[in-house]
């Protein structure tokens, strides 16, 4: 795509979105308190990082639930958190915690879930349509091997960054016959490879398509499905053939019931 401007930009999509993670970092000592816990929401808030709980699973392990935005990049959570609140109890602990920590993508359900979801598009979305199923069913993808319940690793984290994006065709801009999404396909599957993304699930249906797939937390969700679109559109000669819209959410091993304090 050297040389061509991109359809799909910052400035002109929407994304609707659920992006939430835990953060999981380790005192060197028991601090026995967290009433840092509204100054730090106060400051992480000015980076990007909303805290929405926290708790502590063992007397040195703190464990926050955080939302953030598309264009935020995950490895910056625990730089914030862990910076922020270093600074705010300096004068207790001048050297509060280790050098590892936890990250992990969350959702409102589990990836077992989310990707069974997306592996049943077709029955989902064509009860009764066999002869379209038939047409669509090699275009999807189902990667049994590509297991996003194993956690990655960067210098002292483990990490698991996982993404449910949803694409929606614009039948305003060009009428596409289903067959058609082969270049979809196979540009997605090319454009994975090269980014080094985990494609675990694809699933098409006439007018939208479905993904799974873990990202290095050097990404933003948000460069991610802009480079999904740009190349979709490369795939079709530079047509505008998706909505200039889509939806995101990431997702992991636990839902947001299994995070919040009480669960």
């Amino acid at each position: 795509m050297a040389g061509l401007l991109p359809i799909y930009t910052a400035e002109n999509i929407k994304i609707a979105y659920q992006l939430n993670w835990s953060l999981s970092v380790f005192w060197h000592d028991a601090p026995f308190s967290d009433d840092w816990l509204p100054a730090l929401q106060q400051v992480t808030e000015a980076d990007g990082v909303r805290i929405l709980e926290h708790r502590f699973v063992t007397p040195t392990c703190s464990l926050f639930l955080i939302s953030t935005r598309p264009e935020f990049l995950p490895q910056e959570i625990p730089r914030s958190v862990k910076g922020r609140l270093q600074y705010l109890v300096r004068d207790r602990w001048p050297k509060a915690f280790q050098r590892n920590y936890d990250l992990r993508s969350v959702g409102s359900t589990s990836r077992e879930k989310v990707e069974a979801y997306v592996a049943s598009q077709l029955e989902h979305h064509l009860p009764d349509d066999e002869r379209l199923r038939a047409t669509l069913a090699d275009l999807q993808v189902i990667r049994p091997d590509v297991d996003l319940s194993r956690p990655r690793f960067a210098a002292h984290a483990r990490y698991w960054c996982n993404l449910h994006l949803v694409l929606v065709h614009d039948w305003r801009q060009r009428e596409t016959s289903p067959t058609q999404w082969l270049p979809v396909r196979t540009m997605i599957l090319k454009t994975a490879e090269q980014k080094g993304w985990w494609l675990s699930r694809l699933g098409f249906v006439p007018d939208h398509l479905h993904l799974t797939f873990g990202f290095p937390p050097n990404v933003t969700p948000q460069s991610a499905a802009l480079s999904l679109m740009n190349n979709i559109a490369f795939a079709h000669g530079m047509q505008p053939v998706l909505m200039k819209s889509c939806y995101m959410a990431t997702f992991g091993e636990y839902d947001l019931g299994a995070i919040e304090p009480g669960s």
